[in-house]
Parts: C-alpha cells; structure tokens; sequence
C-alpha cells in the first residue's frame, strides 16, 4: 500500500465511493478510508445507504409489499391464494444477501479500478495554509482495524463521513426495544404494536414495512403538518392514503418520555388532549439525522463547521483548508445518496483540473412507500411566499389507463410553471412508480423546458409517464382524459 496519494478519500458511501473510482478513473492515485463496520464481519463498503440505510430498506419495502398484495389484493384480479404465511427470517437473509451484492461489488470496482482500501478510522492531522500543486501537504492518521496507526500524505482530501441517526436522550436506544433506523431494519420477529417517533422519510418507509407484515404502527410527529418539505396539495393527499392503509400519523404530538418496562416500552406524550401514555413492543426513533463530522480533524486544525457539525463549503465543495473537499451529508443541503455522489463526481473532475458542477436546485426527493411520493424544484406554497406568478396542471392515475390496467389508480402528477414564460418551476408526483417518473422531470427542468414542451412530447401508450403529458396538457387547460374547463384563445 502507498503511503502518498493525489487524493484520499474519507468515507465510503454513495458520496465516498463515487469520488474514489472517479478519482481514479481520470488517473489521480487514489486511497479511500472506511471504519470496519463489524468486528465479527467481513468489512463492507458502501456506508450507510448501502448496508443499513437506502438499500435493505427498499428490499424490505418491497418484500412487504409483495406479502401484503398476496394476501389482500390479488383475488381482484381472479387470482386466489388459500394460504399465505410470513417467514421473516427467510426475507431478512434476502435482504442481506441484496446488500452483500451490492457491497462487494463495489469491493471488485475497487480493486479493478486499483484503489487503495484503508480500513480504520482516519484523523486530518494536518492541512498546509497554502496549497501547491506538486507537494503532499496533507497528512492523514489512520488508526487501523488491528489497533495500530499509520499515517499516509495526499495532495487533496475529500471528506465523504456520511451522517448517523439522530439520538433523543428522552428515549434512549438500546437497539433492542427503542431502535433507530439500523435497528428497525433487523428485527427477527414482528412486534404487535410499534411506534414510532418522527413522520419523515424514514419513519413513513419503515412503518410502512412492519404494517404492512403485521404490526399495529402508531407514528408521533411533532409538527402539525404533515411532511412540510413537500408540496402542501400533494401531502395532504398521501396523508389520506396513509391514514387508509392503517398508518396511525398523529400530528402536534410530542414525545416527554419512552421507557423500558417489562419488555415493552412505555411512552409519555402530549398531544391537543394533553398527557397521554401508550404501550408499545418497540419503538423507533426517527427524528432525524446529523453529520458524521467529530472527530475526523485534529484540534489544532482549522475548519469552519457550524453548530450542528456542519462543514462549510462553498459551491465547489471546498472547505476552509486548501485542498480539503468535503461532500455528501457532511455539507449543506438534502442527506441524499445520489446529491452526496454528484457531489463526489464534481469533485473528483475539479481536482483533475475539469469542470463540472452540481444544480441544487434540480435534486430530486423521494419517499417509497405505496404509493411512492417523488418531487423536484419549487413547492406551491413556496412560489407563494416568494410572491412568484404561477400556472399548476394536476392529472390523477384515476384517469391513466395503464393504472388502472395494474390496478394502481391511486395519486397523481403536478405540474408547475411560470406564468409569463411557461417554464417548468417545479414536479410532484404521489403515485406508482413515482420514484420512476421524477426523472423526466429532472431531465426537462435541467433544459429549461416549458410545460408546452412536455405537452407537445410524444409519450408511449399505455405507461404511467402519459400522467406527465396530460399534466403538462392540464398547465394550459387542455388535457385529454379528464374534464377541465375550457381555455379560450
């Protein structure tokens, strides 16, 4: 293993990953740094989202997805099962094995790609206040799975540490009755009555999972609106389809106190009513996330960050310290899997002297649940407040008859644009294959395309992606399949 480098890379998630074989693709010696995860275990890469995080959680979604359709929803379709049992450890072994897939393919990318895997956890001991371009001025302590340390020299650094659940000391996780999201991913079997703290992403993914297994889900949330980073409409909508399916969501609650009694926990909490108490079997905490930032510098190193163990970077992703980069969810912006890896990607050609460059205003989000909810660019009740004239255009999958061929008829697709210029402002989408659909959105918007643009697109018949078109058709008041009033000329 070389012990100097052109560029080292700290973390290896989406983020960390991403950089490092970019990195080594245009030709820059590269070694990325990663903790060994488990002591018992063979190390993995792929951080977070790859083994506790994005992937065994959609494995999950979609394994229970496909237990709940067979007992439920199948004999609409002529199709009757006498019989359907739940063999939980068959489908967490699924999971893993999904995981392990993926993992140790990026461990082949690796090696093909010839980069350097460091498995310890790594200190910035030092970083030069002036940056040349032929000295190895940065130097990194490494403290090594078997203990001892190493130290190694780079050129450029590029901080990829991810971020880590978010811990409330009014519940304490133990991982075996409070758990955070890590946890609820590894039950070994369903408990009867869950809660869960938090109405975000995470919290609405797994309660979806364990409802739809079997569990009795009551979700706490704290504010009273439901998911207000998205579009007003089109929360309030899923709001409805959740509460349908058996998602307990109470709003304006908030958590005093979760302990464990008796093998259960107990939880204190208050809501319109006043103090109230509930039982659960487990409860998951999901109220957040916050950046894997202490402890990466030595304390004589100068580094900008802010309260929250936020990095400061500008819009390069260049930190305070010459030739130290930092990106993924150490930075401002969505803790997002694939903004942290364009994030990597940027950086990665800005350091082999290319451009390249990340729109923040174009980062898609999406929550899997079924439906899925997916969006890019401006809200409703942003342009609002930001007194911005705008047109909308919705289409409801009622009306879509691939949707209803699938028996998918739920949600719909929102479109809003400008309106003196047409150009689309922003895309929501609550309904199948939303998490699908959002990139023809992200595509167009990356263009400057006009809603007339989309309507004047040809889509496929019959595809959910005709819902796009007929929104866009909808902007100007001339969409196909449903009613609208007429648009004079």
């Amino acid at each position: 293993m070389k012990k100097n480098y052109d560029v080292i890379i700290i973390g290896a998630g989406p983020a960390g990953y991403v950089a490092a074989i970019r990195c080594a693709q245009l030709g820059l010696t590269t070694a990325c740094i990663d903790k060994w995860l488990d002591d018992n275990k063979h190390p993995k890469l792929g951080g977070t989202c790859l083994n506790v995080g994005c992937i065994p959680s959609k494995a999950l979604l979609e394994s229970s997805e496909i237990y709940q359709q067979s007992g439920h929803s199948l004999a609409q379709h002529g199709i009757h099962i006498d019989s359907v049992s739940l063999d939980l450890k068959q489908m967490m072994d699924r999971k893993d094995n999904v995981v392990n897939t993926l993992t140790f393919g990026i461990e082949s990318l690796f090696k093909s790609n010839k980069i350097d895997w460091i498995q310890g956890s790594a200190t910035i001991e030092h970083s030069s206040q002036t940056k040349t371009d032929d000295l190895y001025n940065q130097t990194i302590s490494v403290q090594l799975h078997n203990k001892k340390t190493s130290r190694f020299k780079s050129k450029n650094i590029i901080i990829a540490t991810g971020s880590s659940p978010v811990n409330i000391p009014i519940a304490p996780v133990d991982n075996k009755y409070i758990v955070d999201s890590t946890g609820a991913l590894a039950f070994d079997e369903v408990p009867k009555k869950l809660g869960i703290i938090g109405s975000g992403v995470i919290g609405l993914e797994l309660g979806s999972v364990w409802q739809r297994l079997g569990a009795e889900v009551e979700i706490f949330e704290a504010q009273d609106t439901f998911l207000a980073f998205a579009d007003e409409f089109i929360a309030k909508e899923s709001l409805k389809l959740y509460l349908n399916q058996g998602l307990n969501i109470r709003l304006n609650t908030r958590l005093i106190k979760a302990e464990v009694i008796d093998d259960s926990v107990t939880i204190k909490f208050t809501d319109p009513q006043g103090e109230q108490t509930k039982v659960f079997d487990k409860l998951i905490v999901a109220v957040g996330r916050r950046p894997n930032s202490n402890g990466i510098f030595a304390d004589e190193t100068e580094l900008v960050m802010d309260e929250g163990g936020l990095i400061h970077v500008n819009d390069k992703c260049e930190t305070s310290l010459p030739g130290v980069y930092a990106i993924g969810d150490t930075v401002r912006g969505p803790m997002l899997a694939h903004k942290g890896s364009e994030e990597g990607l940027m950086v990665a050609e800005l350091i082999a002297g290319n451009h390249r460059m990340v729109n923040y205003d174009l980062i898609p989000s999406v929550i899997y649940t079924h439906p899925e909810l997916a969006w890019v660019g401006k809200t409703e009740q942003t342009l609002k407040a930001n007194g911005i004239d705008y047109k909308v255009g919705t289409f409801p999958f009622a009306a879509s008859g691939r949707a209803q061929a699938v028996n998918q008829t739920s949600g719909l697709v929102k479109i809003i644009s400008d309106k003196k210029t047409d150009k689309i402002l922003g895309v929501h989408i609550l309904g199948s294959q939303a998490s699908e659909l959002i990139a023809q959105a992200v595509i167009a918007m990356e263009f400057g395309a006009s809603s007339e643009d989309i309507a004047l697109t040809m889509f496929a018949h019959p595809t959910f992606s005709e819902a796009f078109h007929e929104a866009s058709l909808a902007v100007s008041g001339s969409a196909l399949h449903i009613t609208q009033r007429k648009t004079k000329k």
